[in-house]
Parts: C-alpha cells; sequence; structure tokens
C-alpha cells in the first residue's frame, strides 16, 4: 500500500488546526475546531482504507482495478462520521445561537462555582461527601454525622389552622 503523502499532510494539518481552535475561547472558533479535526479524521480513515479499487460487489470488476476492490469498511466509517459530524454541527450551532440570544457575547466565561469548588482547601473536612455534619447549635464538625438531623424533622409543624 502506497499513502499518498499530499492526504496525510492535509489530515495532519487539518487536525492541528482543529486542535488549536477548540482550545480558544470563542463558541465559534470551538465549532469550527470540532468540524476541521472531524474531517481531518475523516481524511485518516480514508487513507487507512488502501488503494483504490473496484466496487465491492461481487463479481463486478472494472477494466482498471482487475480483480482488487476498494475495502468498504472505511468508505461505511467515513459516511457514518458524516451523519454525526453534521448532527453535531446542527447541535453546536443551536448553542450558540441560544448564546447568542441570551448574552450577544460568543466568548466563554469561567464559571464562579468551578473556580470556588477549585479553590476550596483540599483538607477532608472540607470535601463535599464528608460525613461529619455541623451541630446545627454551636456550628461546629461533630463527629457523630447526621445522626442528629432527622429528629429536627419528625415533629410536625403547627400551622395556623392547627392553633
Amino acid at each position: 500500500m502506497v499513502a499518498n503523502l499530499f492526504l496525510l499532510i492535509a489530515a495532519g494539518s487539518m487536525i492541528a488546526a482543529g486542535v488549536y481552535l477548540m482550545l480558544d475561547r470563542a463558541m465559534t472558533k470551538m465549532m469550527m475546531g470540532i468540524l476541521l479535526l472531524g474531517n481531518g479524521a475523516n481524511l485518516l480513515i480514508l487513507m487507512s482504507g488502501g488503494s483504490a479499487g473496484s466496487p465491492p460487489i461481487m463479481n463486478r470488476d472494472s477494466e482498471v482495478y482487475d480483480d482488487r476492490i476498494a475495502d468498504p469498511l472505511a468508505q461505511a466509517m467515513i459516511l457514518t462520521a458524516i451523519v454525526i459530524s453534521m448532527a453535531m454541527t446542527a447541535f453546536i450551532l443551536t448553542l450558540a445561537y441560544r448564546q447568542y440570544r441570551y448574552r450577544t457575547a460568543d466568548l466563554i466565561e469561567d464559571d464562579t462555582e468551578d473556580a470556588a469548588i477549585a479553590a476550596r482547601p483540599s483538607t477532608a473536612s472540607a470535601a463535599p461527601d464528608h460525613d461529619a455534619s455541623d451541630d446545627p447549635e454551636t456550628g461546629r464538625l461533630t463527629s457523630e454525622g447526621d445522626s442528629f438531623g432527622p429528629k429536627s424533622f419528625e415533629a410536625p409543624v403547627k400551622g395556623e389552622e392547627d392553633d
């Protein structure tokens, strides 16, 4: 099998440009990066399919390729990837349009909640899944966990109609 150097260079440059664009914060650049990455991957799949040949139909030979047939698996994978990338493009365009309607800004900002979680200390008591709960009276951590919590909810709440 002889690989086409031009197609390999084109696929590599498309994947590199796609990764570079996906690292940007603008939604349109991210979308273009995903599209370029998908098209570069399709070119790599095309190159992995081998050399050209007759159509992959039984008892159908052509004069040009004689008895060599083309690999149908690579062609089927590329067709499937094209359909998936079109659906993903429609979804990303919908997200971009929705973001434009609400904010008119194309840049994606950092989430303040994610920044607060990342800035939290790494001690076990600061972890959200730590079993030690705050004592409702003192506000300090207890070693009993949540054993005191449900007792305060067992008594029914009296409303104005109960009086």
